[in-house]
């Protein structure tokens, strides 16, 4: 062979090499396929290494790339004790910026992962050492806090189980199980998702796939007589969840943070977007047990127990029986009764304004109607749910075309009349703050809004001035519309930290705002 052509071919013979290398990696033959969640018990001091990263996962026979913490959907389970400290080394692996959120926990302010008010956002490649304290027993989870309505969407999400320092806080079991409730919009086979912005703005992406644990099928192998405890999270941007699980007896424990007040029979238990619930079941015989979520209109499936016949080695079916005074519970809220009754200190409306071509959807029969008066009225207030819960999307085509710049979701300060961000909120650490959240039904389209509050914990204390006598700790409420809650709110750790809502295009909407502990 010529000496002069020999460097040429190797040049290009290198050069195609990496042409065919690139197009590996945008075509995704080169992202790794997802793995299930695993548990990852850390002491207090440990470290650990998490990673936010492309992944392959099929859904209903189709491959999607979609995005994992550790490779794993949900992320892995990190079980520690109450009281530990641990540090996370979170890197960024995918293409857009992100923050790693513990929601729940009460750490210190500046590991909060909320950009832009504790930190900068992550940007692809770069690393963020989050310091995590766990002072409260319970399950709580992580999840972004930048376009989480894309991200969380795409399978950013995990749980901390915080295991009870207390002995006897729970009921014996004789396993305990993490169930992540979630959904996800396929069309034309493609998730329909929006990376420049957020969509769906009007109502929040109401997904068409119902997942449990990331699955489609999701199956739990049981024994006869065997009671399970089981710590479920609801991962969804917007859906609301009300579990339960056919021809089985539910006992509700606990809720956000930790355990509740009461223990409580239910038939089915609801849960908005971010919230927790933990039931424990009885198996008692053997069979095929429905997971399921039901609306007014709809029964949805989300996997199955099956019970075999073979029986479980030691019962707690006397302890299920029981239904137990949590004296933690009790005596971790004994101090704060004493506001209980006083006067609001702090009073929220939720609202929105709706923009131009959105008003104009409204107006030309897109879920709306115009009034004689000129008034316009949404499909929502034309036929409001009972409930005050929007369980499913009922304005598709309306709700698909709004983005940010059609819909401002709305916060204010029924004392100031400031909205959003513009809320500026000071407390000192130990205040207790009663603060009274009305969710207007006369709004251009009145919804129930998730509303959660960063850093610290609150006690749910009425409902439509109906006192609530079983309490629980909570970082998250669901307001139905036409609906007003009181709540307590334990401003217990200093910073500067978010409230908002939960439903994560609204979020992007911005319907946030910001308060200051000294």
């Amino acid at each position: 062979m010529n000496k002069k052509i020999l460097p040429i071919i190797l040049v290009a013979i290198f050069l195609v090499g990496i042409g065919i290398y690139f197009l590996s990696q945008k075509s995704g033959n080169s992202i790794v396929a997802v793995k299930q969640s695993e548990i990852i018990e850390l002491k207090d001091g440990d470290f650990y290494d998490l990673n936010a990263e492309f992944v392959t996962k099929e859904i209903n026979g189709k491959k999607f790339t979609m995005l994992a913490y550790n490779g794993m959907i949900p992320g892995p389970i990190i079980k520690v004790a109450q009281g530990s400290e641990i540090t996370i080394n979170f890197k960024n692996n995918f293409d857009m910026e992100t923050a790693l959120h513990s929601h729940g926990v009460r750490m210190d302010n500046e590991f909060d992962g909320a950009p832009p008010v504790t930190q900068q956002p992550i940007k692809p490649g770069q690393t963020f050492t989050y310091k995590l304290k766990f002072p409260d027993a319970g399950v709580y989870w992580y999840h972004p806090h930048v376009r989480e309505d894309y991200q969380q969407e795409l399978g950013l999400y995990g749980n901390y189980l915080v295991v009870a320092s207390s002995e006897n806080y729970w009921p014996p079991v004789n396993r305990e199980i993490l169930l992540f409730l979630d959904d996800i919009l396929i069309e034309n086979n493609q998730i329909n998702l929006n990376k420049d912005g957020a969509d769906h703005t009007l109502m929040g992406r109401f997904g068409n796939v119902m997942l449990v644990n990331g699955e489609t099928d999701y199956s739990l192998s049981a024994k006869k007589g065997e009671v399970i405890r089981f710590y479920i999270t609801n991962a969804a941007n917007v859906r609301p969840f009300n579990f339960f699980i056919e021809g089985a007896r539910m006992k509700l424990v606990g809720g956000d943070g930790g355990a509740y007040e009461q223990e409580e029979w239910k038939d089915s238990v609801i849960i908005g977007p971010s919230e927790r619930a933990i039931i424990e079941v009885l198996f008692e015989n053997a069979g095929s047990y429905a997971l399921q979520t039901k609306t007014p209109d709809k029964t949805y499936s989300l996997g199955q127990v099956i019970v075999s016949e073979e029986a479980i080695d030691v019962s707690y079916a006397s302890d299920f029986a029981t239904l137990r005074t949590n004296d933690n519970t009790v005596k971790s809220i004994d101090p704060f009764r004493q506001y209980f009754n006083k006067a609001p200190d702090k009073q929220l409306a939720l609202t929105v304004d709706m923009m131009g071509q959105m008003m104009n959807m409204q107006g030309m029969g897109h879920g709306g109607h115009m009034m004689p008066d000129g008034t316009m009225m949404s499909g929502s207030m034309m036929n409001p749910s009972l409930d005050g819960i929007e369980w499913e999307d009922e304005n598709t085509v309306m709700n698909a075309m709004s983005d940010t710049t059609m819909i401002k979701w709305k916060i204010v300060d029924q004392d100031t009349n400031k909205e959003n961000m513009d809320i500026d909120w000071d407390f000192k650490a130990g205040d207790k703050v009663k603060i009274r959240i009305f969710n207007d039904p006369d709004s251009m389209h009145p919804m129930q809004h998730p509303i959660h509050f960063h850093g610290q914990r609150f006690l749910v204390l009425a409902q439509n001035g109906e006192e609530n006598t079983n309490l629980v700790w909570k970082d998250t409420i669901m307001v139905p519309s036409g609906q007003t809650v009181d709540i307590l709110l334990d401003v217990s750790n200093p910073g500067e930290w978010m409230a908002h809502c939960h439903i994560a295009e609204h979020l992007e909407a911005d319907m946030m705002f910001a308060f200051q502990v000294e």
